[in-house]
């Protein structure tokens, strides 16, 4: 079923019975597609895997980057200024209203 864009592929697969071109039934799929992401990580530092990060989830890329900067944060017990906090909470909620809306 498409057409699709080109950057959707890996996020969403649907199976469609067709009788005809009567849809009788549609399985959505939900899911990643698999990049080798670890395998790239292994050499590069966090800041030079970040771009990679992004392409995860092409609509919530502010989660994807959260979640890959708090994990060495919290490793690290490194105290992120209430100031970064406020903005990152911030471009969270904007990123996910984005992404509600597909924009």
């Amino acid at each position: 079923m498409g057409p699709h864009h080109p950057s959707m592929h890996g996020v969403l697969r649907l199976i469609v019975t067709l009788d005809g071109e009567d849809v009788i039934d549609c399985e959505p799929i939900l899911g990643y597609l698999h990049r080798g992401m670890e395998k790239i990580a292994e050499n590069r530092t966090i800041i030079q895997y970040l771009p990679y990060v992004t392409r995860w989830d092409y609509l919530a890329t502010m989660f994807t980057e959260a979640i890959t900067i708090n994990g060495p944060e919290l490793l690290g017990n490194i105290q992120v200024p209430k100031r970064a906090s406020y903005i990152r909470a911030i471009m969270l909620e904007l990123s996910r209203i984005a992404s509600h809306l597909g924009l």
